[in-house]
């Protein structure tokens, strides 16, 4: 055994990081049987830009829980992933790099990207825009790992994957393929959301509302003459409230609900939209709110998501007049009177906002806008990641069925939802309530170009179109496949593009759509079936509570469709970390710390401190004062293991025989029972929290109380007694605290025991069997050595002044423990009395 003469924190994660990898201490045992197996699906971070600080807070959390089922014996599968797919990643690298993607250019070779990156992005086509994605994901990556060794993660960093990988590729695509085959994914043209900035369509999962200002705009539609029942107020307008006035091209129908008497009389009738003369029917529907402007609305190809519902339902033609560009189409639709053509040629090539206003001027010149427009603040859909309003567009796009609209298999996945456990337990309403209201299938393919390639080739007809309803697919083994470079089976390249040979779908599929499979693509499904079979359905699920409606529902919803079952058992979900103003910590926000410094400044086992103090599934505050207090623990750890060791090892034949030795180890048997039912529940906080308090008074009372028997005061015996009652305790306290602290535990085990702390085994109380005694002495000892230090404090002496007189209860106890008291009190004399406290007189 060597110790350390000045013990200290800094240095420990490089050293013991770089240890753990070449002694393969967090190696997941493949030979294990599948009852030791604890398996966990690593959410795999998005690799583009930096990890921040709320990242290490939910994956220290994991880590904790990783490392004490280590502990317990268990046979740990902890992969990790990198998420590189997908929108993100192309923004980062447009941005980095200066270039956007021309999928119309020929591949070069020889490119290089610019030196800086000016305002005007460079084009380059698809394959070398690809090529600098993998260039910057990998640098990106590699500096993950870095901050994740520097955390501690106890991942197998063997079993790392990425989602634009060979393996994750082929399984993404051969669940597409067995998606299709069962009829569960199709393609559709229908109304899509539609992002006008990056010209890709957008999932109902990745919508959010954002307040902006608008303005209600009253219209005066003219009734037609066409009403079945003659009324008074026939001649009149039809007053229409409404935000967008630029989709009046677009407009098929007004609708109210059946029950206003303000407009049943006009139902059946039609009426004329003001500018363009389209006529267009008022009919009945239980969507449109009497309390919503004049209570009337206009049905458009597309406003917003209710214009779906109304067109669907109510079976309307569609007048679209929007482009993928997010102007309007050179050409008016059908539909509008000869006048309303004209005018609409002045909208053409117009943004909506230039639409609008264009819009806006004419019905205000034809008179047929009534006041003016009034302000307002309402919710518009945006993109999550997006800047710009979201459109709806009509397009072709790939779906896989999700109980959007199956009411059988939304009840099966309700069920999934009942099924598995939830950490904490009311998370599981935020899943009921996405399943709930989900408003159709999940639409998976993006019009992008660095993601997982759709899986599907079209023959072309006699003219060069696609046959779209005879789709080439893929044998399982020839996968992954790139349609795009790959010749579909009975085809060769140069049939590309030409008639009679075929064309591939251009699409990618949405990032969800690969990350749903993880649990499949680090299992090795069809790869590595002995592994699949060994680690899915996996145990647990960490993830954030934000993202409950995407990752985690499309993974239950792929596990279900595919294997008949959850793929985990636990869903631990974690909360947000908030910011100074309580508000959450984004990136695109800009009020994210970056986790480098802190772990410098403060120490890798003070950052997961605060991490794992936190409660199960809640917003936690970033708060350095809680790391300095994890810094003096992590100091305290081994400036104590180092005092204890120094004393010596007890003799062979030591034994603990000492009332107070024996009153410690029994109250230490509970905190190894708490702590570890706390983990059970996955809450490393009240853990934490349990061991750090015995911890303390370990240090500051029992330490100080047979510090002078351990020395050999009183003899050999009682020497050997403190001797061994300390270590027993040390051994068990570094083991409780290790899955939070690994790095100072590690090192203060090494200077004593052989191996890891890691791969020990978790403290029983069976450890300090033939150790009984009664906690109620240790308690008796420390309000004792607790009220001669208020008096000595109270007097502004030294804690070494002697005490001329300690009053102590007339009890069984202090006889016990008399003699300690004495010596860490420096008490000359005792007397005592019938009351239950101790009184020190100086």
């Amino acid at each position: 055994m060597s110790l350390p003469d000045k013990p200290t924190i800094d240095g420990l994660p490089d050293k013991w990081a770089q240890r753990w990898e070449e002694q393969r201490v967090y190696r997941f045992d493949r030979d294990a049987p599948r009852e030791r197996v604890f398996a966990i699906d690593t959410p795999p971070p998005t690799a583009s830009g930096e990890l921040h600080v709320g990242h290490v807070f939910s994956y220290t959390q994991t880590d904790v829980i990783a490392r004490f089922q280590r502990m317990r014996g268990r046979a740990v599968f902890y992969p990790m992933g990198w998420d590189d797919n997908g929108l993100p990643t192309e923004r980062r690298v447009q941005q980095f790099y200066g270039v956007r993607c021309d999928p119309s250019l020929p591949y070069d070779p020889h490119f290089t990207p610019p030196e800086k990156p000016g305002k005007a992005q460079v084009p380059i086509s698809r394959r070398n825009f690809i090529e600098l994605c993998e260039r910057l994901t990998a640098r990106d990556e590699e500096a993950f790992e870095q901050v994740w060794r520097l955390v501690g993660l106890s991942v197998d960093w063997s079993l790392l994957y990425t989602t634009i990988g060979t393996r994750a590729r082929a399984v993404s695509q051969r669940a597409f393929l067995r998606a299709l085959e069962r009829g569960e994914a199709y393609p559709a043209q229908a109304p899509t959301l539609w992002d006008t900035t990056f010209r890709t369509a957008v999932a109902q999962a990745e919508l959010e509302d954002r307040e902006r200002p608008g303005a209600y705009h009253r219209l005066a539609f003219h009734p037609d003459g066409t009403a079945p029942i003659i009324v008074a107020t026939q001649s009149q307008p039809v007053v229409v409230a409404t935000t967008r006035p630029e989709l009046l091209p677009a407009c098929v129908a007004l609708v109210a609900h059946p029950d206003d008497e303000r407009y049943r009389p006009l139902f059946g009738s039609t009426v004329r939209t003001p500018l363009f003369g389209a006529r267009v029917p008022v009919l009945p529907h239980r969507l449109a709110d009497p309390a919503k402007g004049t209570g009337i609305a206009m049905v458009c190809t597309f406003g917003d998501t209710t214009d779906v519902i109304w067109w669907r339902e109510l079976d309307l033609p569609t007048r679209p007049v929007l482009g993928f560009d997010g102007r309007f189409r050179p050409d008016a639709p059908d539909g509008l009177s000869e006048t309303g053509r004209e005018l609409y040629g002045q909208l053409a090539g117009a943004t909506v906002h230039t639409g609008r206003e264009r819009v806006t001027a004419l019905l205000r010149e034809h008179g047929e806008l009534l006041g003016e427009p009034e302000p307002i603040t309402h919710p518009v859909k945006f993109y999550e990641r997006g800047d710009k309003p979201l459109e709806i567009v009509s397009t072709r796009q790939w779906y896989i069925r999700n109980g959007g609209r199956d009411a059988a298999l939304r009840e099966h996945l309700l069920a999934r939802g009942r099924e598995l456990a939830w950490q904490p337990p009311h998370m599981r309403t935020r899943y009921e309530h996405w399943v709930h209201g989900l408003a159709g299938d999940w639409l998976i393919s993006r019009q992008r170009f660095f993601g997982v390639p759709i899986p599907v080739w079209y023959p072309l007809d006699a003219d060069g179109q696609p046959l779209h309803d005879r789709p080439i697919t893929p044998a399982e083994e020839a996968l992954p496949i790139d349609p795009s470079s790959d010749a579909p089976p009975g085809y060769t390249e140069d049939q590309r593009g030409r008639p009679g040979g075929f064309t591939g779908d251009p699409d990618v599929m949405d990032t969800w759509a690969t990350s749903s499979l993880t649990p499949q693509i680090a299992g090795g499904w069809g790869f590595d079936d002995a592994l699949f079979a060994k680690v899915f359905p996996m145990d647990l699920r960490p993830q954030s509570h934000e993202i409950i409606r995407t990752w985690l529902f499309a993974t239950v919803l792929r596990a279900h469709t595919e294997h008949g079952t959850l793929p985990w058992r636990t869903a631990a979900i974690a909360g947000w970390i908030l910011d100074p103003d309580r508000k959450k910590m984004s990136k695109s926000v800009g009020n994210v710390v970056t986790p480098l410094g802190l772990l410098r400044e403060y120490g890798s086992d003070a950052v997961r401190y605060w991490a794992a103090a936190a409660r199960p599934g809640a917003d936690t505050a970033f708060d350095t004062g809680q790391m300095r207090v994890g810094r003096r623990l992590a100091m305290k750890i081994l400036n104590a293991t180092r005092f204890v060791l120094g004393l010596g090892a007890p003799g062979p034949a030591a034994a603990v025989t000492e009332p107070l030795d024996r009153a410690l180890l029994a109250a230490l048997r509970p905190v190894i029972d708490e702590a570890a039912n706390a983990l059970e529940q996955y809450d490393a906080g009240r853990a934490l929290d349990t061991a750090e308090r015995f911890f303390w008074l370990f240090c500051d009372d029992y330490l100080e109380l047979v510090k002078q028997r351990a020395y050999g005061q009183h003899g050999d015996a009682a020497a050997d007694s403190a001797r061994l009652a300390l270590r027993t305790a040390l051994s068990v306290l570094l083991r409780l605290l290790a899955p939070v602290l690994p790095f100072v535990t590690e090192e203060a085990w090494s200077w004593w025991q052989p191996g890891s702390i890691h791969r020990a085994p978790w403290p029983s109380p069976s450890d300090l069997d033939g150790h009984a005694g009664d906690p109620a002495l240790l308690t008796a000892a420390t309000e004792a050595i607790e009220a001669v230090r208020r008096a000595k404090s109270a007097a502004k002496v030294s804690m070494r002044t002697p005490v001329p007189l300690l009053t102590a209860p007339d009890d069984a106890y202090f006889p016990l423990i008399e003699r300690d008291i004495r010596d860490a009190g420096v008490i000359e004399s005792v007397t005592r009395h019938p009351h239950p406290t101790y009184l020190a007189h100086l």
